[in-house]
């Protein structure tokens, strides 16, 4: 059984050291799992590379739907954090509470896997309707037939990974992405290629792999929790089958605008690509990679603001006002601080930071490489905005404040972000910069507005009555 840390009470540190520290403890597990669930992720790539152009241009088209509907039903189910660090808050030991959240989390799931695996087995006829090749078309729609069958277990682990997040067991996370990434690899060796015996399938041994890696992680979760003495005595997995109706309602009306929050930054991005591709190739090139290395340094804020929602979760839960704004200093302090050191080093060391993902003194890639150095300085002076939103959106989530949120990353990612780079990409000679410094508009403007909310939490009625 994996060493943990004592679970998260009510108790919530009244200094700002000792939140610091809370904090950290329990982001750290939670970004070390989003880097390596990033690796999970490449494995795949590094293997169907092998395969050629083709295969991997499918790949990359049925990953594109399948990632977006993972990413909204990781959004929506996402709102059992905030719910569950409220009721262990509210009380010490809410265990039929927090129970009957995560029961009404899993149904969440359930259902809307079911929905989005609809929509991937109607993909051949979406990637028809935007003009797709038919080759590309048909390898692709069979590559998403098998990978929908993943969708369930990835949304239902993310539930799982909430809890035992917001029961101090983050490490448990951390641990599990690190066995699918030995899982997956494994997966992709044998059934892509053929080796030890199995059949060499191809581009669908890649999806098969995902499959069983994501069956295989929830799995293990259950395992874990079951094993755990502190973890079994809530009993997730007894009585599925009774409803809390309720509950399941304001767990929609939370993670509904999660969900489209999620998507307008994650929509952002992939306009900016499109946006790209008019320019030119070797400007897509270097966008591509230098979103790379700035997608890699957002997976630390990430899992600050994930560790954020539960630790503010928890002093709201408490009704604890000091709590909540210790809570929220720690995390943007932890998050902005180290995106401030990030942004140090794509400036000083641009070459340094880039030469992860390409041979920077390859002649072919000069191109790519001078444009991703351009990009890359603008990526710097963003990454303290970056940082400041993603964390900033987190705490809010603590206090359950979703809707408002919504409403300002839509706003400020698609009318002053994209509306931003349209102009300077098509109506200045800057072009591909000018696409990047969009970015960086849309990523301050809602990083200013949610903090200004984050500030004015009292008299926007947002702290419980104490």
């Amino acid at each position: 059984m994996l060493h943990q840390p004592a679970p998260l009470t009510a108790e919530v540190p009244q200094r700002f050291s000792t939140e610091f520290r809370a904090t950290l403890a329990l982001a750290a597990p939670l970004a070390a799992a989003n880097l390596l669930q990033m690796l999970v992720h490449a494995i795949d790539v590094i293997f169907v590379a092998r395969l050629g152009d083709t295969a991997l241009a499918a790949s990359s088209l049925g990953v594109s739907i399948f990632g977006l509907l993972l990413w909204t039903g990781t959004g929506l189910v996402g709102a059992a954090a905030p719910l569950i660090a409220a009721e262990i808050g509210r009380r010490k030991h809410a265990v039929r509470e927090v129970r009957r959240t995560v029961r009404m989390a899993l149904w969440l799931s359930l259902l809307v896997s079911i929905l989005f695996m609809g929509i991937c087995a109607a993909g051949g006829p979406i990637m028809r309707a935007t003009g797709q090749p038919a080759e590309l078309t048909d390898r692709a729609s069979s590559f998403l037939l098998i990978l929908m069958w993943a969708m369930f277990p990835m949304i239902a682990a993310s539930v799982l990974r909430i809890f035992v997040s917001a029961l101090g067991r983050a490490t448990i996370a951390t641990a599990i992405t690190f066995f699918a990434l030995f899982v997956n690899a494994l997966g992709n060796w044998t059934l892509v290629f053929g080796n030890l015996g199995m059949p060499a399938l191809g581009l669908h041994g890649s999806a098969l792999s995902s499959v069983i890696t994501s069956v295989l992680m929830l799995l293990a979760y259950v395992v874990v929790i079951q094993s755990d003495r502190r973890l079994r005595r809530y009993r997730l997995f007894g009585n599925w089958w009774r409803s809390e109706w309720s509950r399941f309602v304001e767990m929609v009306r939370l993670g509904i605008p999660i969900s489209l929050t999620i998507l307008a930054e994650a929509g952002l991005f992939t306009g900016a690509a499109f946006l790209m591709g008019r320019i030119g190739e070797a400007q897509l090139a270097g966008h591509t990679i230098a979103l790379q290395v700035a997608a890699l340094a957002f997976q630390i804020p990430f899992g600050v603001a994930q560790a954020a929602t539960i630790r503010v979760g928890l002093a709201y839960g408490a009704r604890d006002h000091r709590g909540i704004a210790l809570a929220g200093q720690a995390s943007l302090a932890l998050g902005i601080g180290f995106m401030g050191f990030t942004a140090l080093l794509m400036w000083l060391f641009p070459g340094l930071v880039l030469s992860i993902y390409v041979d920077v003194d390859a002649a072919r890639n000069a191109a790519l490489v001078g444009f991703a150095m351009q990009f890359l300085v603008i990526a710097a002076a963003f990454q303290l905005a970056d940082g400041a939103q993603a964390v900033a959106a987190g705490v809010l989530r603590g206090l359950q404040d979703t809707r408002i949120p919504m409403i300002i990353a839509v706003c400020g990612y698609w009318i002053a972000g994209y509306g931003a780079a349209i102009y300077l990409a098509f109506w200045t000679p800057l072009e591909g910069v000018g696409v990047w410094i969009g970015l960086a508009v849309g990523l301050f403007v809602v990083a200013a507005m949610l903090l200004a909310r984050w500030r004015m939490r009292a008299r926007l009625g947002l702290l419980p009555s104490a």
